[in-house]
């Protein structure tokens, strides 16, 4: 029997005169500093670094109306606003009654330099139209109807107010907000004197509250717009990659099929050519029995391979897999459909490499199923060239006879992807484009090698 012993220790006792120990700030302590942090990061932390307004986009929906150099001046309206906002502070300001000219250009002067600085220096505008709100109710105020903010100070602190908070976050225009609040609060309570019955506070606060606001709600939208763009992005680039994926993993299936059938060919064909043969030599034996154990090798490597293509719920089709020669049956069914569509062959017809033939049929099948689900009621045609390097396909379809009556169906978006898919594979080349009519056009070059032409010649 083992016995546990259990050791409790006793924390020292802290000395006389020890600092108390560190003890987490309270949530609403945190808040508070994280508030404060926030106040001095906005508006404290580089006051006056160069933050140039950028220009307005050239694909924007204002420089979209122009063309040439038109659109490129179109870039800088957001400049051009800006400055037609700051002249009109200036000349609500230089307006002022009771004043000489001197003076109403100064308190002009004094409401088009924030607006102005906006352009490069945002922070510092705002701080800039806070120092020269009492500077110029000190030069030019009655000190009875415009108190803290004179008429062109109110026009000049409120277009600050609106173009800072557009180029900035809404946290940092809240900011500005609060602290306008307090310099109102404090001008009328510390410094009001007579002027308090003039007091303008109330609606410089209320007209930037809801100037602010509709700042913030514009920022919102342009984030969440910009979000929406990325994730659509995004779910484009995914599902382009998915359909190339399945488009492939199709592609493989068949040609799994093709490959094992010819290798299958192979291995029963040298396992059986010794028996044609009377008397073979032991040498003619030792070929054949090495040609059928790698192919029955290689079939079992492809299998082992490829076979992990194969979905859980596929099964292999009970049919040989397709050539040119069902391509009659296919136009048949197409037909049905209520597709019109016309066969040309030219060239001299020979057989091709069963994948060549399968490719071959699979890109027709596609273009044409793509003309039944985008152009219903057109008609198409199909064209197959046999030439000497290889295999030549146009499949051409018109536009619909009436849109407005049929309309397209969407489809999954593998129809194109495939088409190249199968023709990269075997190193061919493919154009697919609208045509001058307003139909579609497919051609497809598949080459064949020489040496199988003239295998089969």
């Amino acid at each position: 029997m083992t016995e546990t012993t259990q050791t409790h220790v006793t924390p020292p006792e802290r000395p006389e005169g020890a600092f108390e120990p560190y003890k987490p700030r309270s949530p609403e302590a945190r808040a508070v500093m994280d508030a404060l942090r926030g106040l001095r990061q906005n508006l404290f932390h580089d006051v006056l670094a160069y933050r140039p307004m950028p220009r307005a986009r050239a694909d924007g929906p204002l420089a979209r109306r122009f063309s040439g150099r038109a659109r490129e001046y179109a870039t800088w309206a957001p400049y051009a606003l800006v400055t037609a906002a700051g002249i009109i502070a200036f000349f609500v300001a230089a307006r002022e009654d009771d004043h000489g000219g001197v003076l109403n250009g100064m308190l002009g002067l004094f409401a088009l330099a924030p607006v102005l600085l906006t352009l490069v220096r945002p922070v510092g505008a705002f701080w800039l139209s806070m120092i020269l709100t009492p500077v110029a109710e000190a030069v030019g105020g009655d000190g009875v109807t415009e108190w803290p903010w004179l008429m062109g100070s109110f026009v000049c602190h409120f277009l600050v107010l609106t173009i800072v908070a557009v180029r900035t976050r809404p946290r940092t225009a809240a900011w500005m907000w609060v602290l306008t609040a307090g310099y109102g609060m404090f001008a009328e309570t510390a410094l009001s004197g007579g002027h308090y019955f003039g007091s303008d506070t109330v609606q410089m606060l209320f007209l930037s509250a809801l100037s602010l606001l509709a700042v913030t709600v514009w920022h919102i939208r342009h984030e969440a717009r910009q979000e929406v763009n990325a994730q659509q992005t995004v779910t484009a680039h995914e599902r382009s990659r998915r359909t190339l994926l399945e488009e492939r993993t199709t592609i493989a299936r068949e040609l799994h099929d093709v490959v094992a059938h010819h290798m299958s060919v192979v291995a029963i064909q040298a396992e059986a050519a010794p028996y044609r043969v009377q008397n073979p030599p032991p040498e003619l034996e030792k070929a054949f029995a090495t040609i059928r154990e790698n192919a029955v090798a290689a079939l079992t490597e492809l299998r082992r391979v490829l076979g992990v293509v194969r979905a859980e719920d596929y099964e292999a089709p009970d049919a040989p897999q397709p050539t040119l020669a069902d391509l009659d049956a296919l136009l048949a069914n197409v037909r049905e459909a209520g597709l019109s569509v016309d066969k040309t062959v030219t060239g001299a017809v020979r057989e091709l490499p069963q994948g060549v033939e399968l490719s071959a049929y699979r890109i027709v099948q596609e273009a044409l199923s793509n003309t039944l689900r985008h152009a219903p009621g057109a008609a198409a045609k199909v064209e197959v060239s046999y030439v000497l390097g290889g295999l030549g396909l146009r499949i051409v379809n018109g536009p619909p006879p009436e849109p407005s009556l049929v309309k397209p169906s969407p489809g999954a978006g593998h129809g194109i992807t495939g088409m190249r898919e199968r023709v990269t594979m075997l190193n061919g080349g493919m154009t697919a484009a609208r045509t001058d009519e307003g139909g579609y056009e497919v051609t497809v070059f598949l080459p064949v090698a020489a040496a199988v032409n003239e295998g089969e010649a």
